[in-house]
C-alpha cells in the first residue's frame, strides 16, 4: 500500500516507530521513500532532497487508504486501534474509523477511585465505611442516633436506618425519660373514670354515687382506656 511520499523542512530528521513519522531537529533535509502498511516499515531509505525544502510540511491524504490516531500513528484498513489512550477500540474502514462504545460493567457505589485509562473505567478502590449526620461508621457497624432510631452501615455504603415501635402503654398518663425511646407509666397501670384517673385493678367510688373498675389484666388492656363504671341510688338525706 503506497501513502506516497512525505518532504521535510530543513533541520529535521525522521524517526520511524511502527508506521508513524516523528519529526527532530538536525541539520540535514531528508526525504522518506514510501513504506509498506500494516507492520514495521521495511525497506524505507533515507536520502538527502536535492530540491529546496517547502516551508511547510506535506501531509499525504490516507482517506480510504487507512486511519491515523491522535499521535499520529497509521492503521490499515481492517485494522483494530485505539485512537487515544482511554479510547475503546476502533476498526478502521474505508470510509474512517468505526468505534463502537461496548457495555461496561456498572462501578460499585462504594468506589472512591476510578481508573479512567482503559475502555472501561475501572475502580481502584473501595471505601469501607459510612458518613451520616457528620460522623463516620465502618461497614456493617450499628449504632444509635436517638434513643428510638438505630442505624447500620451497610454494604453497599448507605446508611439504613430503623425506628423501634414502642408497645402501648399501660396507662393514660405515660411519662417519657431522658435517654429512653418509649414512655413509662410511673404510677403503674389505670383509666379515665370520665376525667378522674383512677388505679387500676380495684374498685374507687368516684363519688357519693358512682363505684368505677378499671378493668385491667397482666399483660393486657383495653382499648377505650375507660373505667366500667355503676350508679347506685343515693340515699335521701
Amino acid at each position: 500500500m503506497d501513502f506516497g511520499e512525505l518532504h521535510l523542512i530543513h533541520r529535521a530528521s525522521v524517526l520511524f516507530t511502527r508506521c508513524h513519522l516523528k519529526v527532530k531537529n538536525n541539520s540535514q533535509a531528508l526525504r522518506v521513500l514510501p513504506a509498506p502498511i500494516p507492520g514495521v516499515v521495511r525497506g524505507a531509505l533515507l536520502e538527502p532532497a536535492t530540491a529546496e525544502p517547502p516551508e511547510e510540511y506535506a501531509y499525504p491524504d490516507y482517506r480510504g487508504k487507512g486511519c491515523v490516531d491522535e499521535s499520529g500513528f497509521v492503521y490499515a484498513i481492517g485494522e483494530k486501534f485505539a485512537p487515544g489512550p482511554s479510547a475503546c477500540p476502533c476498526l478502521c474502514t474505508e470510509e474512517g474509523p468505526l468505534c463502537i462504545q461496548p457495555e461496561c460493567p456498572r462501578l460499585h457505589p462504594r468506589c472512591i477511585h476510578v481508573d479512567t485509562t482503559q475502555c472501561c473505567p475501572q475502580c481502584k478502590e473501595r471505601k469501607n465505611y459510612c458518613e451520616f449526620r457528620g460522623k463516620t461508621y465502618q461497614t456493617l457497624e450499628e449504632f444509635m442516633v436517638s434513643p428510638c432510631e438505630r442505624c447500620r452501615c451497610e454494604a453497599n455504603g448507605e446508611v439504613l436506618c430503623t425506628v423501634s415501635a414502642c408497645p402501648q402503654t399501660e396507662c393514660v398518663d405515660p411519662v417519657y425519660e431522658p435517654d429512653q425511646c418509649c414512655p413509662i407509666c410511673k404510677n403503674g397501670p389505670n383509666c379515665f373514670a370520665e376525667t378522674l384517673v383512677i388505679p387500676a385493678g380495684r374498685e374507687v367510688q368516684t363519688d357519693e354515687c358512682t363505684i368505677c373498675h378499671c378493668t385491667y389484666e397482666e399483660g393486657t388492656w383495653r382499648i377505650e382506656r375507660q373505667a366500667m363504671c355503676t350508679r347506685h341510688e343515693c340515699k335521701q338525706i
